[in-house]
């Protein structure tokens, strides 16, 4: 076998399970309806209110439940049925989708309803993300999870290089009501998908019985796991102040290069096919564990320096690629990591803390990424989001050098241990 057939081979390998390749086509249709709709929304609050602010207090309604509510739905996640409720509530996620379409193709949509339907969708979020993260372990096992993971992270920047270039083509030929109604469609794709698995061919965990003070038991527990507690705290340093390119980009091309949509456009396109080569390489190649994310949170930190200070636009564009690559490799080590060393009964609310981290922290992480890229300076923006990094990594590597530390005591008292009764005997 030629190298570049185990490449591939490697590359795809998650893709050999048919319950993960059934999973991976349906998410694939909904991934680029989620992000046509996420266009059309910011684009529709727009047109009703031409206020930015306004479209900003919409983003945040539709993330806040999952800060506030995502363990609890991590804890709904290890009761029941995985499948089963990544299901139910793709459908709901569908109907949230067709009435907001409905509202709109018939023109008489209100700022108030787009709001209610937002926190909708962000409850439906906050259930729905620890369901589907931890179901991936069930249909692939602990061999091919971080190559599951990776390649579902690259379908994702796949989805936002075409979602919303499809958006803004539908939106001039048809309106933004066809935008949400197409992405209702879309969960057609991902439920059919669900429910054609082979579930004999599924690990599904014990679901974990139901009982009073689950939510605290699973904080406590992610707090005695250092190898969970360290990825997640490094986890909501980074998802709080360094992906917020929604925020810090176009500011950068405004101010920086002086450019407008197109220069804006041009950057969130390179940081995607970034993404996307530099996932495809992970999912060939990588390891998981705390030692490796401090190594991809230096990485992603240095480049992201690079990029604040690249002094013109093709470098600029050349380092966001790199960025582009290095976010993938951070988030799948991350999600992958945390997978692995969870309990199976645990893992629902393990991954829940995940989505709080890296999805729940933007309502806070946005504004203070805006407000140092508005008055401190562009670059900085993007320069807060390296120093995060840099922050991350060395809470990381302290935690590796206990942990190192501890492990040689433990091994002289054992050995101490051991020789004692040898030495007292020959004595």
């Amino acid at each position: 076998m030629s190298r570049l057939q185990r490449f591939r081979r490697d590359t795809f390998a998650s893709l050999a399970n048919p319950n993960y390749r059934l999973y991976f086509a349906g998410q694939s249709t909904s991934m680029v309806g989620t992000w046509m709709q996420a266009i059309a929304q910011s684009f529709l609050v727009f047109q009703i209110t031409d206020s930015g602010t306004d479209v900003g207090f919409i983003v945040a309604l539709q993330t806040l439940p999952v800060m506030l509510l995502g363990p609890y739905g991590g804890v709904v996640a290890d009761r029941v049925d995985k499948r089963r409720l990544t299901i139910a509530l793709q459908c709901l996620m569908g109907i949230q989708a067709l009435v907001l379409g409905l509202l709109t193709v018939t023109h008489v949509v209100k700022l108030w309803e787009i709001g209610v339907l937002a926190v909708v969708l962000g409850l439906n979020n906050t259930f729905e993300n620890p369901a589907r993260q931890s179901f991936i372990l069930e249909m692939v096992g602990p061999g091919h999870l971080r190559n599951a993971v990776t390649l579902n992270t690259v379908m994702v920047n796949v989805a936002r290089a075409i979602g919303p270039a499809a958006a803004g083509l539908i939106i001039n030929a048809g309106g933004t009501g066809v935008c949400f109604l197409i992405n209702a469609g879309s969960f057609v794709a991902v439920v059919a998908s669900l429910m054609a698995m082979d579930v004999s061919a599924l690990s599904p965990s014990t679901p974990t019985p139901r009982r009073r003070g689950q939510l605290v038991e699973g904080l406590r527990y992610v707090r005695s796991e250092v190898g969970l507690a360290v990825p997640l705290l490094m986890m909501a340093i980074v998802g709080c102040l360094t992906y917020e390119f929604q925020v810090t980009l176009p500011v950068v091309a405004a101010r920086a290069f002086h450019g407008g949509s197109r220069t804006y456009g041009f950057m969130t396109a390179a940081m995607g096919v970034g993404a996307i080569i530099g996932g495809l390489y992970a999912a060939a190649r990588g390891r998981t564990g705390l030692a490796t994310l401090v190594r991809s949170s230096v990485v992603f930190g240095v480049l992201l320096a690079l990029a604040a200070v690249a002094p013109n636009l093709w470098l600029e564009l050349l380092a966001l690629a790199a960025v582009g690559a290095a976010s993938v490799t951070f988030i799948s080590k991350g999600n992958s990591t945390l997978q692995l060393a969870a309990k199976p009964q645990m893992r629902g609310r393990v991954m829940s803390l995940w989505a709080v981290a890296f999805l729940g922290s933007t309502p806070i992480g946005g504004p203070v990424a805006g407000a140092v890229a508005e008055h401190v300076g562009a670059r900085w923006g993007l320069g807060l989001g390296a120093l995060a990094c840099a922050v991350a990594a060395a809470l990381g590597a302290a935690a590796l050098r206990k942990v190192r530390v501890a492990s040689v005591v433990m091994t002289s008292e054992a050995v101490d241990s051991e020789e004692g009764p040898v030495m007292e005997a020959a004595r």
